[in-house]
Protein backbone atom coordinates (compact mmCIF):
# COMPACT_ATOMS: atom_id res chain seq x y z
CA UNK A 1 0.00 0.00 0.00
CA UNK A 2 2.96 2.35 0.50
CA UNK A 3 3.26 2.73 -3.27
CA UNK A 4 -0.31 4.05 -3.35
CA UNK A 5 -0.78 6.54 -0.50
CA UNK A 6 -4.54 7.06 -0.06
CA UNK A 7 -4.52 10.81 -0.72
CA UNK A 8 -5.79 13.00 -3.51
CA UNK A 9 -2.32 14.47 -3.92
CA UNK A 10 -0.83 11.03 -4.53
CA UNK A 11 -3.57 10.22 -7.03
CA UNK A 12 -2.96 13.41 -9.00
CA UNK A 13 0.79 12.73 -8.99
CA UNK A 14 0.19 9.23 -10.36
CA UNK A 15 -2.07 10.67 -13.05
CA UNK A 16 0.66 13.12 -14.09
CA UNK A 17 3.22 10.30 -14.23
CA UNK A 18 0.99 8.00 -16.26
CA UNK A 19 -0.79 10.34 -18.67
CA UNK A 20 2.01 10.29 -21.27
CA UNK A 21 1.79 6.47 -21.36
CA UNK A 22 -1.98 6.40 -21.90
CA UNK A 23 -1.69 6.22 -25.70
CA UNK A 24 0.18 3.64 -27.76
CA UNK A 25 2.22 2.27 -24.85
CA UNK A 26 -0.88 1.43 -22.82
CA UNK A 27 -2.73 0.00 -25.83
CA UNK A 28 0.14 -2.35 -26.73
CA UNK A 29 1.13 -3.47 -23.22
CA UNK A 30 -2.05 -3.33 -21.13
CA UNK A 31 -2.60 -7.10 -21.23
CA UNK A 32 0.98 -7.98 -20.25
CA UNK A 33 1.62 -8.91 -16.62
CA UNK A 34 2.87 -6.65 -15.14
CA UNK A 35 2.78 -4.59 -18.37
CA UNK A 36 1.70 -0.94 -18.45
CA UNK A 37 -0.95 -0.09 -15.90
CA UNK A 38 -2.04 3.27 -14.57
CA UNK A 39 -2.37 2.51 -10.85
CA UNK A 40 -5.28 4.96 -10.82
CA UNK A 41 -8.06 2.55 -9.92
CA UNK A 42 -7.40 2.96 -6.18
CA UNK A 43 -8.05 6.69 -6.48
CA UNK A 44 -10.93 6.55 -8.96
CA UNK A 45 -12.66 3.96 -6.77
CA UNK A 46 -13.11 6.57 -4.02
CA UNK A 47 -13.06 9.54 -6.34
CA UNK A 48 -10.01 10.99 -4.72
CA UNK A 49 -9.41 11.60 -8.42
CA UNK A 50 -12.44 11.58 -10.70
CA UNK A 51 -12.92 9.87 -14.04
CA UNK A 52 -13.53 13.26 -15.62
CA UNK A 53 -10.20 14.59 -14.35
CA UNK A 54 -8.41 11.52 -15.71
CA UNK A 55 -10.05 11.79 -19.11
CA UNK A 56 -9.36 15.51 -19.37
CA UNK A 57 -5.67 15.12 -18.47
CA UNK A 58 -5.16 12.23 -20.89
CA UNK A 59 -6.92 14.04 -23.74
CA UNK A 60 -4.70 17.07 -23.15
CA UNK A 61 -1.77 14.84 -24.21
CA UNK A 62 -3.32 12.44 -26.73
CA UNK A 63 -6.02 12.37 -29.36
CA UNK A 64 -9.08 10.30 -28.52
CA UNK A 65 -8.04 7.72 -31.13
CA UNK A 66 -4.57 7.33 -29.57
CA UNK A 67 -5.91 6.99 -26.02
CA UNK A 68 -9.11 5.13 -26.88
CA UNK A 69 -8.15 1.82 -25.23
CA UNK A 70 -7.30 3.51 -21.95
CA UNK A 71 -10.38 5.74 -21.97
CA UNK A 72 -12.54 2.69 -22.63
CA UNK A 73 -11.07 1.01 -19.56
CA UNK A 74 -11.95 4.05 -17.46
CA UNK A 75 -15.46 3.97 -18.91
CA UNK A 76 -15.93 0.23 -18.28
CA UNK A 77 -16.20 1.07 -14.58
CA UNK A 78 -18.77 3.77 -15.34
CA UNK A 79 -20.69 1.34 -17.55
CA UNK A 80 -20.84 -1.31 -14.84
CA UNK A 81 -22.03 1.22 -12.26
CA UNK A 82 -24.70 2.63 -14.55
CA UNK A 83 -25.83 -0.89 -15.52
CA UNK A 84 -26.25 -1.93 -11.87
CA UNK A 85 -27.83 1.40 -10.92
CA UNK A 86 -30.67 0.57 -13.30
CA UNK A 87 -30.87 -3.08 -12.13
CA UNK A 88 -30.23 -3.02 -8.34
CA UNK A 89 -31.98 -6.35 -7.83
CA UNK A 90 -28.91 -8.08 -9.33
CA UNK A 91 -26.86 -6.82 -6.36
CA UNK A 92 -29.42 -8.00 -3.81
CA UNK A 93 -29.69 -11.41 -5.47
CA UNK A 94 -25.91 -11.70 -5.14
CA UNK A 95 -26.11 -10.88 -1.41
CA UNK A 96 -28.88 -13.41 -0.92
CA UNK A 97 -26.84 -16.05 -2.76
CA UNK A 98 -23.91 -15.32 -0.43
CA UNK A 99 -26.11 -15.90 2.59
CA UNK A 100 -27.30 -19.24 1.19
CA UNK A 101 -23.76 -20.36 0.31
CA UNK A 102 -22.40 -19.48 3.75
CA UNK A 103 -25.19 -21.51 5.30
CA UNK A 104 -24.14 -24.39 3.06
CA UNK A 105 -20.50 -24.01 4.14
CA UNK A 106 -21.59 -24.29 7.76
CA UNK A 107 -23.10 -27.76 7.20
CA UNK A 108 -20.83 -29.13 4.42
CA UNK A 109 -17.23 -29.35 5.72
CA UNK A 110 -15.80 -30.61 2.39
CA UNK A 111 -17.33 -27.68 0.52
CA UNK A 112 -16.09 -25.21 3.11
CA UNK A 113 -12.60 -26.72 2.93
CA UNK A 114 -12.52 -26.36 -0.87
CA UNK A 115 -13.38 -22.68 -0.60
CA UNK A 116 -10.79 -22.18 2.15
CA UNK A 117 -8.04 -23.85 0.09
CA UNK A 118 -8.80 -21.55 -2.83
CA UNK A 119 -8.74 -18.44 -0.64
CA UNK A 120 -5.51 -19.48 1.07
CA UNK A 121 -3.74 -20.44 -2.17
CA UNK A 122 -3.49 -24.14 -1.36
CA UNK A 123 -5.10 -25.72 -4.41
CA UNK A 124 -1.88 -27.13 -5.89
CA UNK A 125 -2.37 -25.04 -9.06
CA UNK A 126 0.72 -22.86 -8.87
CA UNK A 127 -0.45 -19.85 -10.85
CA UNK A 128 -3.77 -19.64 -9.02
CA UNK A 129 -2.12 -20.10 -5.62
CA UNK A 130 0.43 -17.39 -6.40
CA UNK A 131 -2.32 -14.97 -7.39
CA UNK A 132 -4.32 -15.78 -4.27
CA UNK A 133 -1.33 -14.93 -2.08
CA UNK A 134 -0.59 -11.79 -4.10
CA UNK A 135 -4.15 -10.58 -3.62
CA UNK A 136 -4.17 -11.19 0.13
CA UNK A 137 -0.73 -9.66 0.67
CA UNK A 138 -0.97 -6.62 -1.61
CA UNK A 139 -4.65 -5.89 -2.21
CA UNK A 140 -3.98 -5.94 -5.95
CA UNK A 141 -4.20 -8.14 -9.03
CA UNK A 142 -3.58 -7.08 -12.64
CA UNK A 143 -6.88 -6.89 -14.53
CA UNK A 144 -5.88 -9.76 -16.85
CA UNK A 145 -5.00 -11.88 -13.82
CA UNK A 146 -8.40 -11.13 -12.28
CA UNK A 147 -10.04 -12.65 -15.35
CA UNK A 148 -7.85 -15.76 -15.25
CA UNK A 149 -8.38 -16.14 -11.51
CA UNK A 150 -12.17 -15.87 -11.81
CA UNK A 151 -12.24 -18.34 -14.69
CA UNK A 152 -10.18 -20.90 -12.79
CA UNK A 153 -12.27 -20.41 -9.61
CA UNK A 154 -15.52 -21.05 -11.49
CA UNK A 155 -14.67 -23.36 -14.40
CA UNK A 156 -11.69 -25.39 -13.12
CA UNK A 157 -12.26 -25.51 -9.35
CA UNK A 158 -16.04 -25.52 -9.83
CA UNK A 159 -16.64 -23.10 -6.95
CA UNK A 160 -19.60 -20.69 -6.82
CA UNK A 161 -18.82 -17.37 -8.45
CA UNK A 162 -20.50 -15.46 -5.63
CA UNK A 163 -17.89 -16.66 -3.11
CA UNK A 164 -15.09 -15.67 -5.48
CA UNK A 165 -16.60 -12.22 -5.96
CA UNK A 166 -16.85 -11.88 -2.18
CA UNK A 167 -13.19 -12.90 -1.79
CA UNK A 168 -12.19 -10.17 -4.23
CA UNK A 169 -14.36 -7.53 -2.54
CA UNK A 170 -12.79 -8.25 0.84
CA UNK A 171 -9.22 -8.00 -0.44
CA UNK A 172 -9.03 -5.64 -3.44
CA UNK A 173 -8.00 -2.09 -2.54
CA UNK A 174 -10.01 -0.90 -5.55
CA UNK A 175 -12.90 -3.31 -5.00
CA UNK A 176 -16.13 -1.82 -6.36
CA UNK A 177 -19.54 -3.52 -5.96
CA UNK A 178 -20.67 -2.99 -9.55
CA UNK A 179 -17.39 -3.66 -11.38
CA UNK A 180 -16.59 -6.69 -9.26
CA UNK A 181 -19.98 -8.36 -9.18
CA UNK A 182 -20.74 -7.87 -12.86
CA UNK A 183 -17.25 -8.88 -14.00
CA UNK A 184 -17.60 -12.19 -12.18
CA UNK A 185 -21.04 -12.66 -13.76
CA UNK A 186 -19.46 -11.95 -17.16
CA UNK A 187 -16.82 -14.67 -16.65
CA UNK A 188 -19.63 -17.13 -15.85
CA UNK A 189 -21.72 -16.27 -18.90
CA UNK A 190 -24.49 -14.71 -16.83
CA UNK A 191 -23.87 -11.09 -17.82
CA UNK A 192 -23.60 -11.60 -21.57
CA UNK A 193 -25.72 -14.71 -21.43
CA UNK A 194 -24.18 -17.72 -23.11
CA UNK A 195 -20.79 -16.07 -23.55
CA UNK A 196 -18.28 -17.27 -20.94
CA UNK A 197 -14.65 -16.40 -20.39
CA UNK A 198 -12.40 -19.45 -20.27
CA UNK A 199 -8.75 -19.00 -19.26
CA UNK A 200 -6.24 -20.97 -21.34
CA UNK A 201 -2.69 -22.04 -20.59
CA UNK A 202 -1.53 -20.51 -23.89
CA UNK A 203 -2.92 -17.09 -22.98
CA UNK A 204 -1.47 -17.23 -19.46
CA UNK A 205 1.96 -18.31 -20.71
CA UNK A 206 2.02 -15.60 -23.37
CA UNK A 207 1.07 -12.67 -21.16
CA UNK A 208 3.10 -13.73 -18.12
CA UNK A 209 6.17 -14.17 -20.34
CA UNK A 210 6.34 -17.85 -19.44
CA UNK A 211 6.25 -17.42 -15.67
CA UNK A 212 3.12 -19.58 -15.61
CA UNK A 213 2.15 -22.25 -18.15
CA UNK A 214 -0.56 -24.47 -16.62
CA UNK A 215 -0.94 -26.83 -19.58
CA UNK A 216 -3.30 -29.72 -18.93
CA UNK A 217 -4.49 -28.25 -15.64
CA UNK A 218 -7.30 -25.91 -16.66
CA UNK A 219 -10.86 -26.68 -17.66
CA UNK A 220 -11.18 -27.01 -21.42
CA UNK A 221 -14.87 -26.18 -21.36
CA UNK A 222 -17.12 -24.18 -19.09
CA UNK A 223 -19.73 -26.05 -17.07
CA UNK A 224 -23.20 -24.48 -17.25
CA UNK A 225 -23.94 -21.99 -14.49
CA UNK A 226 -27.57 -22.46 -13.44
CA UNK A 227 -29.73 -19.41 -12.88
CA UNK A 228 -33.45 -18.95 -12.41
CA UNK A 229 -33.23 -15.21 -12.93
CA UNK A 230 -33.28 -13.48 -16.32
CA UNK A 231 -31.44 -10.18 -16.60
CA UNK A 232 -33.94 -7.55 -15.44
CA UNK A 233 -34.96 -4.71 -17.70
CA UNK A 234 -33.32 -1.39 -16.87
CA UNK A 235 -35.21 0.95 -14.56
CA UNK A 236 -35.26 4.69 -14.92
CA UNK A 237 -32.49 6.39 -12.98
CA UNK A 238 -33.41 8.30 -9.83
CA UNK A 239 -34.06 12.00 -10.59
CA UNK A 240 -30.98 14.15 -10.21
CA UNK A 241 -31.11 16.79 -7.44
CA UNK A 242 -29.35 20.12 -7.86
CA UNK A 243 -28.02 22.46 -5.21
CA UNK A 244 -29.94 25.69 -4.95
CA UNK A 245 -27.50 28.61 -5.19
CA UNK A 246 -27.35 30.62 -1.99
CA UNK A 247 -28.83 27.83 0.14
CA UNK A 248 -26.74 26.97 3.19
CA UNK A 249 -26.05 23.25 3.44
CA UNK A 250 -24.09 20.66 5.38
CA UNK A 251 -22.19 18.08 3.31
CA UNK A 252 -22.22 14.41 4.23
CA UNK A 253 -19.23 12.69 2.61
CA UNK A 254 -18.75 8.92 2.34
CA UNK A 255 -15.83 6.91 0.98
CA UNK A 256 -17.66 6.73 -2.36
CA UNK A 257 -16.77 10.32 -3.33
CA UNK A 258 -13.88 11.98 -1.50
CA UNK A 259 -13.49 15.14 -3.59
CA UNK A 260 -16.34 17.35 -2.34
CA UNK A 261 -14.34 20.38 -3.51
CA UNK A 262 -15.57 19.44 -6.98
CA UNK A 263 -19.21 18.96 -6.12
CA UNK A 264 -21.43 21.61 -7.75
CA UNK A 265 -21.78 23.64 -4.54
CA UNK A 266 -20.14 27.04 -3.94
CA UNK A 267 -17.84 26.98 -0.92
CA UNK A 268 -19.70 29.97 0.49
CA UNK A 269 -22.89 27.85 0.71
CA UNK A 270 -21.23 25.13 2.81
CA UNK A 271 -21.89 25.43 6.53
CA UNK A 272 -20.10 22.25 7.55
CA UNK A 273 -18.69 18.96 6.27
CA UNK A 274 -19.23 15.59 7.98
CA UNK A 275 -17.19 12.63 6.72
CA UNK A 276 -18.37 9.15 7.69
CA UNK A 277 -16.13 6.14 8.30
CA UNK A 278 -18.48 3.22 8.87
CA UNK A 279 -16.51 0.60 10.80
CA UNK A 280 -17.02 -2.80 9.19
CA UNK A 281 -19.89 -4.73 10.71
CA UNK A 282 -19.72 -8.41 11.67
CA UNK A 283 -20.91 -11.41 9.66
CA UNK A 284 -24.47 -10.94 10.88
CA UNK A 285 -24.74 -7.54 9.20
CA UNK A 286 -28.12 -6.93 7.62
CA UNK A 287 -26.59 -6.42 4.17
CA UNK A 288 -24.88 -9.82 4.27
CA UNK A 289 -21.34 -8.59 3.76
CA UNK A 290 -18.28 -9.80 5.67
CA UNK A 291 -15.53 -7.60 7.09
CA UNK A 292 -12.92 -6.26 4.71
CA UNK A 293 -9.27 -7.24 5.02
CA UNK A 294 -7.12 -5.08 7.26
CA UNK A 295 -5.34 -3.70 4.17
CA UNK A 296 -8.58 -2.54 2.60
CA UNK A 297 -10.07 -1.18 5.83
CA UNK A 298 -6.86 0.74 6.54
CA UNK A 299 -6.70 2.18 3.01
CA UNK A 300 -10.28 3.42 3.16
CA UNK A 301 -9.96 4.86 6.66
CA UNK A 302 -6.74 6.65 5.71
CA UNK A 303 -8.41 8.00 2.58
CA UNK A 304 -11.16 9.50 4.74
CA UNK A 305 -8.63 10.90 7.20
CA UNK A 306 -6.53 12.45 4.44
CA UNK A 307 -9.66 14.04 2.95
CA UNK A 308 -10.58 15.46 6.35
CA UNK A 309 -7.15 17.04 6.73
CA UNK A 310 -7.18 18.35 3.15
CA UNK A 311 -10.54 20.06 3.62
CA UNK A 312 -9.51 21.54 6.94
CA UNK A 313 -6.30 22.90 5.42
CA UNK A 314 -8.36 24.40 2.58
CA UNK A 315 -10.49 26.37 5.01
CA UNK A 316 -13.76 24.44 4.86
CA UNK A 317 -15.94 25.14 7.90
CA UNK A 318 -16.56 22.62 10.68
CA UNK A 319 -14.97 19.56 9.04
CA UNK A 320 -15.63 16.49 11.21
CA UNK A 321 -14.75 12.81 10.74
CA UNK A 322 -17.27 10.44 12.33
CA UNK A 323 -16.31 6.81 12.97
CA UNK A 324 -18.25 3.87 14.32
CA UNK A 325 -20.86 1.22 13.63
CA UNK A 326 -24.06 2.13 11.85
CA UNK A 327 -25.90 3.15 15.02
CA UNK A 328 -22.89 5.01 16.41
CA UNK A 329 -22.52 6.97 13.17
CA UNK A 330 -26.23 7.75 13.08
CA UNK A 331 -26.17 9.10 16.64
CA UNK A 332 -23.07 11.20 15.97
CA UNK A 333 -24.54 12.54 12.74
CA UNK A 334 -27.76 13.44 14.49
CA UNK A 335 -25.88 15.36 17.16
CA UNK A 336 -23.76 17.24 14.63
CA UNK A 337 -26.70 18.04 12.39
CA UNK A 338 -28.66 19.38 15.36
CA UNK A 339 -25.78 21.78 16.01
CA UNK A 340 -25.68 22.89 12.39
CA UNK A 341 -29.46 23.23 12.15
CA UNK A 342 -29.53 25.36 15.30
CA UNK A 343 -26.99 27.58 13.59
CA UNK A 344 -29.46 28.10 10.75
CA UNK A 345 -28.17 25.68 8.11
CA UNK A 346 -31.34 23.84 7.12
CA UNK A 347 -30.31 21.35 4.43
CA UNK A 348 -28.03 18.35 4.08
CA UNK A 349 -26.32 17.46 0.79
CA UNK A 350 -24.58 14.24 -0.18
CA UNK A 351 -23.30 12.63 -3.36
CA UNK A 352 -25.62 9.63 -3.39
CA UNK A 353 -23.59 6.42 -3.25
CA UNK A 354 -24.20 4.03 -6.12
CA UNK A 355 -25.67 0.56 -5.55
CA UNK A 356 -23.63 -1.36 -2.98
CA UNK A 357 -22.75 -1.70 0.68
CA UNK A 358 -22.21 1.98 1.49
CA UNK A 359 -25.61 2.96 0.08
CA UNK A 360 -27.27 0.17 2.07
CA UNK A 361 -25.67 1.44 5.27
CA UNK A 362 -26.17 5.17 4.78
CA UNK A 363 -29.71 5.24 3.37
CA UNK A 364 -31.49 4.25 6.63
CA UNK A 365 -29.76 7.17 8.37
CA UNK A 366 -30.78 9.57 5.61
CA UNK A 367 -34.36 8.26 5.65
CA UNK A 368 -34.57 8.96 9.38
CA UNK A 369 -33.31 12.52 8.87
CA UNK A 370 -36.04 13.06 6.27
CA UNK A 371 -38.65 11.75 8.71
CA UNK A 372 -37.41 14.31 11.22
CA UNK A 373 -37.95 17.11 8.76
CA UNK A 374 -34.36 17.62 7.59
CA UNK A 375 -34.14 18.42 3.89
CA UNK A 376 -31.68 16.09 2.14
CA UNK A 377 -30.39 16.63 -1.40
CA UNK A 378 -28.76 13.70 -3.23
CA UNK A 379 -26.47 14.85 -6.02
CA UNK A 380 -25.07 12.98 -9.01
CA UNK A 381 -21.91 13.99 -10.86
CA UNK A 382 -22.09 15.29 -14.44
CA UNK A 383 -19.96 12.32 -15.58
CA UNK A 384 -22.44 9.77 -14.23
CA UNK A 385 -25.43 11.77 -15.39
CA UNK A 386 -24.06 11.88 -18.94
CA UNK A 387 -22.94 8.23 -19.22
CA UNK A 388 -25.13 6.08 -16.97
CA UNK A 389 -28.27 6.44 -19.13
CA UNK A 390 -26.41 4.70 -21.98
CA UNK A 391 -25.76 1.53 -19.92
CA UNK A 392 -29.03 -0.05 -21.02
CA UNK A 393 -27.51 -2.86 -23.10
CA UNK A 394 -23.99 -4.22 -23.67
CA UNK A 395 -20.74 -2.28 -23.45
CA UNK A 396 -20.23 -2.16 -27.20
CA UNK A 397 -23.37 -0.10 -27.65
CA UNK A 398 -22.36 2.02 -24.65
CA UNK A 399 -18.86 2.73 -25.98
CA UNK A 400 -20.27 4.31 -29.13
CA UNK A 401 -21.42 7.19 -26.94
CA UNK A 402 -18.07 7.80 -25.24
CA UNK A 403 -16.48 10.21 -27.78
CA UNK A 404 -19.49 12.53 -27.93
CA UNK A 405 -19.99 12.50 -24.15
CA UNK A 406 -16.32 13.31 -23.50
CA UNK A 407 -16.48 16.13 -26.03
CA UNK A 408 -19.60 17.53 -24.36
CA UNK A 409 -18.05 17.34 -20.89
CA UNK A 410 -14.99 19.17 -22.25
Amino acid sequence: MAAYPPTREAGLARLRDFAEKAGEEYASRRNDVPGTVSGLSYYIRHRLVSEEEVARDVLARHSFAAAEKFLQEVCWRTYWKGWLEMRPEVWFRYLNDLHVLRSRMAVEPDFAESVQRAEEGKTGLDCFDDWSRELRETGYLHNHVRMWFASIWVHTLRLPWQLGADFFMRHLLDGDPASNTLSWRWVCGLQTQGKVYLATAENIERFTEGRHAPYGLLASEAPPIPTDHPIPKPRLLEPRNLHQSGEKTVLIVTEEDLSPEHWPIPKTDIGGVILIDLIELDDSAADGTKPLSSLVSSFRSQALESTTMRLQASGYPAVTLVKGSGEECRASLQSLLTTHLTAGKPTVTMMRPSVGTIRSRIEPMVAQFVEEGISVRSLRRDWDDALWPHATHGFFRFKEQIPSVLKRLG
